[in-house]
């Protein structure tokens, strides 16, 4: 492709003892990722860039004029909150604060259906054909396809009336409605309270009224909302006063009905029952402080407590005790020392037991007493715990039937303070009223628009010239991207890695009037033609390997090459060269047509054996250039261009021309263009201008080096002299009109 332009040159082989010509630099070329190859397709596609750059604007100019001018009236109203006094109805009638979500909120309601419905029955736009299209004439379509449906039968005379139960659509009106909602736009104004109303119409007087009629229906509609909303909350204060006074009396009528019953009066015995508990109380616990002590001396008296709780209990005890330790500890010393059947130890001993006996009754005693004080004790505590539960049950009682008559008195209390509260919120309601006023007011009305909102045509023509230069600039260059043919020899030179050998101009019929295209190079030598022409011969001849014998093929048809080899061998012929130009193209053969041959054996005729070359080698009438046509095709052509006798034929031909010009068929398609490449001693490659593809022509190549050809140059044809020219190519040059006067014809 033409944008891996390096890649394809470096990878191009050239076959052994041929010229490699190259550019001297790269300064001149242009290239597809290049600025100056884009302004090169812009002066090529100039006439679709202009041709663009007008029909957007003519086409959005057209389009314009046929749009019916729209009008759009603006007013704006601003929305704020009064205060409403009475707490018990602020969440009936104040809404919640003012913020940018209530602005929002209030601007959907203003673009509601039913505004919108109220527009459109004050300004009576049920009747408009803008907004009702029921009542607008039928259109060119809408009568075509009346037709047709009644044609069809799908359509009959009048229905009759039949009885309609239920709810009845109306098309028309629910129709219209949603064309004026549609119209009608309303928009909060960024960091305030103001909400701007704009409608838009075909009259801009109907603008401007819808929206003052949107207003005032939104205005006073918040106002009826409030007032009845007042309303509402007042009538609802009435009737709470109304049973907030039953329910006084009744209470007030429990309440004296409880304290007949019972016989109570308001704290009578509720100081009394608190204070003999008391009492009771601090008398228990120091009962059972004493039963406690009692307890604890009788522990001690048993001998289940310390020794000194015992010797505080009793210290007669104690002293006993101690005397009977100190006998026994006498017992044993003089038992150790004496011996049991002492009469002294015997004396201890009786000492011993009368101790005992002693300290055994006064323990006794001792119990017996504490004993006694327990039970004491226990008595008191058991008296006092009886007394306290008694009178806890009458508090407890007294209480109960208290309880009731409390709970009474709070209910009653609650309802006189709500009727004080409610009487009050009357009054203040009552003066309220009489102030209130709407939460939104008009900052300005609309008034009829002088000029149309759309459509405008100076912003949208600017807006058109600009997509047409857009579009045009994008088309050319679309069209240059996927362009991946190839347009000057500096393409060429950079896709093949051969020298570009001559740029071969169209020739159109006006120039050629009379005469044929494959005669213009010998009667008009001194053209721009017949200059690439010479040109192409001098490459030929240049060429260091100096070949004798060229072959001339082309990718695919059409691409100029048997013009091409008439013209250089009648160029050659003319100076001074002996030229034999044999046509190899024998399924499409020309040379006997154009260049007015006699019948005679051709080609395939010689190479059958069936006539010598001699024979059938004809001239041309207008330069004497020997020429062999392509004969009767039959058999095997491949096998007869592979044979033994075609390279003798072009082994002959050599010794008696100068110049051999094989006319070989395209080599895409036909095998025998490589055999006729091979057995030649060079190759040129017809290229058509803008026409053949890289790929098409990089396959040729690769074919034709797989037959060892040998390609000495490529010939670019059918160049259109004036769209080159444009192209801004460095070889362009050739056709400026400052060479005019070098051209003649």
């Amino acid at each position: 492709m033409l944008d891996r332009p390096t890649e394809l040159s470096g990878s191009a082989p050239v076959p052994d003892g041929g010229a490699r010509r190259t550019p001297s630099g790269p300064e001149h070329r242009l290239t597809r990722d290049s600025l100056p190859g884009f302004v090169s397709a812009l002066r090529q596609r100039r006439t679709t860039l202009v041709a663009t750059m007008l029909a957007v604007p003519l086409c959005a100019y057209l389009v314009l004029s046929q749009i019916t001018p729209r009008y759009t009236a603006t007013g704006s109203l601003i929305y704020q909150i009064s205060e409403y006094q009475p707490r018990q109805l602020q969440s009936m009638v104040q809404p919640s604060p003012v913020t940018e979500a209530t602005i929002t909120s209030q601007a959907e309601v203003l673009e509601s259906q039913h505004v919108a419905q109220r527009v459109a029955e004050r300004g009576n736009l049920f009747a408009n054909p803008e907004f009702n299209p029921f009542i607008r004439p039928p259109g060119l379509i809408q009568r075509l396809t009346g037709v047709v449906r009644r044609l069809l039968g799908m359509e009959s005379g009048n229905a009759p009336q039949e009885p309609v139960y239920g709810p009845v659509i109306d098309r028309p009106r629910d129709i219209t409605v949603m064309a004026v909602q549609a119209a009608l736009h309303a928009s909060p104004v960024r960091f305030s309270h103001v909400v701007e109303v704009t409608f838009t119409a075909n009259d801009p007087t109907v603008a401007a009224a819808a929206v003052n009629n949107a207003m005032d229906i939104y205005i006073k509609g918040l106002y009826a909302d409030r007032h009845a909303k007042i309303e509402a909350g007042t009538n609802l204060l009435l009737n709470q006063a109304k049973e907030l006074r039953r329910v006084v009396e009744r209470e007030e009528e429990k309440v004296s009905a409880y304290r007949a019953q019972h016989g109570l009066s308001q704290g009578i015995h509720a100081g009394t029952d608190t204070e003999q508990i008391s009492h009771l109380s601090e008398d228990l616990a120091k009962a059972k402080s004493e039963r406690a002590s009692a307890d604890a001396k009788l522990d001690a008296a048993r001998g289940r407590a310390g020794a000194t709780a015992q010797a505080a209990v009793a210290p007669s005890v104690e002293r006993l005790r101690e005397q009977q330790q100190q006998l026994a500890g006498q017992i044993k010393a003089q038992q150790a020392r004496l011996g049991s059947a002492h009469p002294e130890v015997q004396g201890l001993g009786r000492q011993f037991a009368e101790t005992q006996r002693a300290l055994a009754d006064e323990t006794a005693r001792v119990i017996a007493a504490t004993e006694a004080e327990q039970h004491a004790a226990a008595d008191r505590v058991a008296t006092l715990e009886r007394n306290l539960r008694e009178a806890e049950a009458a508090a407890t009682q007294a209480a109960k039937e208290q309880l009731p008559l409390n709970g009474i008195d709070r209910d009653l209390e609650a309802a006189r303070e709500q009727l004080r509260s409610v009487l009050g919120l009357i009054q203040q309601t009552a003066h309220q009223t009489s102030l209130e006023t709407s939460e939104a007011h008009e900052i300005s009305q609309a008034l009829p628009p002088e000029r149309p909102e759309s459509p405008r045509m100076v912003p949208a023509m600017a807006a058109a010239v600009a997509a047409g230069i857009f579009l045009g600039l994008m088309l050319v260059y679309v069209l240059y991207l996927t362009d991946s043919t190839l347009r000057s020899g500096d393409d060429l030179r950079l896709i093949t890695g051969l020298p570009c050998l001559a740029l071969i101009p169209e020739v159109g019929k006006r120039v050629l009037g009379h005469l044929k295209i494959h005669d213009y190079i010998a009667r008009r030598p001194l053209t721009a033609f017949a200059e690439q022409v010479r040109s192409l011969r001098a490459g030929v001849s240049l060429d260091i390997a100096h070949p004798q014998i060229i072959t001339i093929t082309a990718a695919r048809p059409a691409e100029g090459k048997s013009l091409l080899t008439l013209a250089l061998g009648r160029s050659a012929q003319l100076g001074g060269e002996r030229v034999l130009a044999i046509e190899c193209d024998v399924r499409r053969a020309t040379f006997q047509h154009r260049l007015d041959g006699r019948p005679a054996p051709g080609l395939m005729e010689i190479l059958r054996g069936e006539a010598a070359w001699r024979d059938a080698v004809q001239d041309d009438p207008v330069t004497g250039m020997g020429f062999i046509a392509a004969g009767k095709p039959g058999g095997d052509v491949l096998g007869l261009f592979l044979s033994e006798p075609m390279r003798q034929l072009l082994a002959q031909v050599r010794d008696h021309y100068d110049l051999i010009l094989l006319d070989a068929p395209p080599v895409e398609a036909m095998t025998e263009a490589r055999v006729a490449a091979a057995l030649a001693d060079a190759t040129l490659l017809c290229v058509r201008w803008r026409s053949t593809q890289t790929k098409t022509l990089l396959r040729a190549m690769e074919m034709l080096r797989d037959a060892h050809a040998k390609i000495i140059g490529t010939v670019l044809t059918r160049v259109d002299p004036r769209v080159h020219l444009r192209s801004g190519y460095a070889d362009a040059g050739v056709y400026h009109r400052r060479y005019k006067a070098y051209f003649r014809g």
